[in-house]
């Protein structure tokens, strides 16, 4: 394998692995407050398409970007109205707002556009040309280089970041504390889904520039197994999604090479997955998970 497969590789890992990262610090925010939020893939399924409807029907990508943090808060808001106000378990309202969501922009989809697939778009371009691995776009950059160190240092070092540990892991004693718990989870599934809308945009708006149905392909949920993987904490999910992703990369260069040509498709599709799955099985035994989480907090 020549050097240019290897550099091919290196840079596709970065994109693959971008997605994965907007979702899973978002969903990272979300299980650090106590709450699973199971609406992940649809998050993300509203963030690509309403992103890039929005930034077709305007004519402004940058307007498509916003909209889709929009709808990313309002499918957050959404998530915390049933699980934190309501206490309505944690699985049933992930699932239905998933499949909400879903539907909800297939429907529309179809009603507007009458066709599975929107105009396509001007997508945003790479920060750096050619540049090999290095020609990525603001959206990867600014994952890798401002948003993990800095959600890093903020679930370590700031008021909110500790008041979300302590909502996590005894939602009882922040309450004595005089921390309104309801309130902290609340801000974290509205950030943290805005973060992952924008996992779901960055698939529309920078990389394909068009939506199509079934777009997000299960990231979401890989993104719930990342955080996971990392017990949750911020650098071993981002290795996580970079090892995803190097996986899925390497099967997809593998895949149109003569030597593997024998190789069934299937299982080299399945090769990410089956890298996670492995991982979760040697690293999630004896998880400790944080002291609040699937539970509802009432207050006595």
């Amino acid at each position: 394998m020549s050097l240019g497969f290897w550099i091919g590789l290196v840079g596709a890992t970065f994109a693959i692995a971008t997605p994965l990262m907007w979702a899973s610090l978002g969903n990272l925010l979300n299980e650090k407050s106590g709450v699973m939020n199971l609406g992940i893939e649809g998050t993300m399924y509203v963030g690509a398409f309403g992103g890039l409807a929005i930034a077709s029907e305007s004519g402004s990508i940058w307007l498509g970007l916003i909209g889709a943090i929009i709808f990313g808060c309002l499918a957050g808001l959404l998530v915390a109205v049933f699980t934190v106000t309501m206490g309505v378990n944690q699985h049933v309202v992930g699932i239905g707002t998933t499949l909400l969501l879903v539907s909800a922009c297939e429907f529309v989809n179809r009603l507007r556009y009458g066709s599975g697939s929107l105009a396509r778009i001007e997508k945003f371009g790479d920060v750096i040309d050619d540049a090999g691995p290095l020609s990525q776009n603001w959206m990867t950059y600014f994952v890798f280089l401002i948003l993990a160190p800095l959600m890093w240092w903020a679930l370590r070092s700031t008021g909110f970041g500790l008041r979300l540990a302590a909502v996590g892991e005894h939602p009882e004693a922040a309450d004595v504390a005089g921390i309104n718990v309801n309130r902290t989870r609340y801000v974290a599934l509205v950030v943290g889904g805005a973060l992952m809308a924008l996992g779901g945009a960055y698939i529309t708006l920078a990389e394909l520039g068009t939506f199509t149905l079934g777009i997000i392909s299960g990231r979401g949920w890989v993104a719930v197994a990342l955080v996971i993987f990392g017990r949750w904490r911020v650098w071993p999910t981002v290795a996580g999604a970079v090892l995803f992703a190097a996986t899925d990369a390497l099967q997809l260069r593998l895949a149109i090479t003569s030597t593997f040509g024998d190789v069934p498709n299937e299982l080299l599709i399945a090769l990410p997955y089956l890298v996670v799955v492995g991982a979760l099985a040697i690293w999630g035994r004896k998880l400790r998970y944080p002291g609040a989480y699937l539970k509802p907090y009432r207050r006595a």
